[in-house]
């Protein structure tokens, strides 16, 4: 990828830090989420998406946002970004209320051509100077088109458990070329049979969405105002109570009255400015504990085995332990994982079936293990 030097902008970090992923059971839990969770590198998964950040932005520039409920820990785990940089939601309401939230929470500190950028808290990425290089790119657009910008992975396999984006081959007149890896999007797809996936892939036109997006702050709130008028609306009200005593009530008077939007649905998808940035490097969002297996440095026989377990005759398995020592033989094709108080045993294959068990304990009201 061709490296550009940023423009001389401020610039600023958005961490969205509040949702949890069930299928990552029982290591991830209400209480728990994955974005808290130690899973693959030296931290948690919410620390080392800081980690990767910081060459590129300075601590008082990266924010988090969270919730009530799991707010404190979050502050635990991050004792070197400043408490006023950490905005909690009363609860969920979906990336478009939350990045509505912390563009009003920090607006009066960057100016209208600042450039602002998304990011997942609990996603995995590899080639870590590759991803600044599509940050830098991606932040030149932004700036320079005032276009709204996300980074889409080029696939490496037909994916079903991904969001895709098709890409126009040919977006610029020769004069208006910005770099040969930046393309308009034409259309944002949900997770596809397989194959379909494999159609996206065989066409060439197809990524990965990444769920990062990158934009000015006056062209994400005028996208606000264009496509989602009643949030617009509701945040201009509360921007003025921004360090106010009443902050905390109104926010939640506000979260009360708010429908549950994605960006992608909410804007993306109806936005005739939106640019994708051709990404290389190596990203997943670790959907699901075979998604871990196929990321993990695994035996001959393709086990891939941590913690207290004493493993004879398996093949293909993904077994961790907590705590507890495990015996496991002559089995192959398992899923293995142990918490503090759960035990999940599932074949590789039936990976879906993990949300037929949180079904089972909200039926059940077996809540405390979820």
């Amino acid at each position: 990828m061709t490296k550009k030097k940023t423009k001389d902008f401020k610039k600023a970090a958005l961490i969205m830090a509040g949702g949890t992923a069930t299928a990552l059971w029982p290591r991830s839990t209400k209480d728990n989420p994955k974005l808290l969770t130690y899973i693959l590198g030296e931290g948690s998964m919410i620390q080392n998406t800081v980690v990767r950040l910081l060459p590129y932005f300075d601590l008082s520039d990266i924010y988090i946002v969270t919730n009530d409920r799991i707010k404190e820990q979050v502050i635990e785990q991050l004792p070197a970004i400043a408490e006023e940089n950490i905005i909690s939601e009363p609860f969920g309401r979906g990336t478009a209320p939350c990045v509505a939230l912390a563009v009003t929470y920090i607006s009066e500190k960057y100016d209208d051509d600042s450039v602002i950028m998304a990011f997942p808290s609990d996603h995995y990425i590899e080639n870590v100077r590759e991803f600044h290089d599509s940050l830098i790119l991606a932040a030149d657009v932004a700036y320079n088109k005032k276009g709204i910008v996300t980074l889409g992975i080029n696939p490496s396999r037909p994916e079903t458990e991904y969001g895709y984006i098709q890409v126009k081959d040919k977006s610029f007149k020769p004069e208006e070329v910005i770099d040969e890896n930046v393309r308009y999007s034409t259309t944002f797809a949900e997770k596809p049979d397989s194959a379909t996936a494999q159609r996206f892939m065989d066409s060439g036109d197809f990524v990965w969405n990444s769920g990062i997006f990158v934009w000015r702050k006056d062209v994400i709130l005028n996208a606000f105002k264009k496509y989602l008028p009643e949030h617009y609306r509701f945040f201009k009200i509360l921007k003025k109570q921004v360090g106010k005593d009443f902050f905390k009530e109104t926010l939640k008077d506000i979260y009360y009255q708010i429908d549950n939007d994605s960006l992608d649905y909410a804007i993306l998808e109806k936005a005739d400015n939106v640019f994708v940035v051709r990404s290389t490097f190596t990203w997943s969002d670790l959907g699901s504990w075979d998604e871990i297996h196929r990321i993990v440095f695994k035996d001959a026989r393709n086990n891939y085995v941590e913690g207290n377990v004493a493993a004879v005759n398996i093949h293909n398995c993904l077994i961790s332990s907590h705590d507890r020592f495990i015996g496991i033989a002559g089995v192959k094709d398992l899923v293995i994982i142990d918490s503090e108080d759960s035990l999940l045993v599932c074949r590789r294959d039936h990976e879906e079936d993990v949300q037929d068990i949180i079904d089972y304990m909200k039926r059940k009201q077996i809540t405390h293990y979820m």
